[in-house]
């Protein structure tokens, strides 16, 4: 995918995304409950567990700063290796890359 194709995305497409993406992951835990996925169902889902969490950490990310900027208090933390991001799970980075063996 192209720079320019990444530039323009709408915000409704954007939603739409989100959406599919949110649908897929059910699916997929679907699946893995029921006891019927395949090795690439499984390794989807977390592909996809991924993603979600790192979404959910980056809107996290801009309540805080935005609050901050309001005057309110919250601690986020920026780096120049990193995105913005919030520390969780004993200083664990949520929005590291994804290590994958293939």
């Amino acid at each position: 995918m192209s720079m320019d194709d990444r530039n323009k995305r709408t915000p409704e497409a954007l939603g739409t995304i989100g959406k599919v993406t949110l649908e897929k992951l059910e699916s997929l835990a679907s699946k893995i409950r029921d006891g019927i996925a395949t090795e690439a169902d499984s390794v989807n889902h977390e592909i996809l567990r991924e993603v979600v969490a790192l979404a959910m950490n980056r809107v996290s990310v801009i309540q805080n700063e935005s609050s901050v900027e309001r005057g309110g208090e919250a601690w986020t933390e920026r780096t120049e290796s990193h995105y913005p991001h919030i520390r969780l799970h004993g200083g664990a980075l949520e929005d590291d890359p994804l290590k994958m063996n293939l």
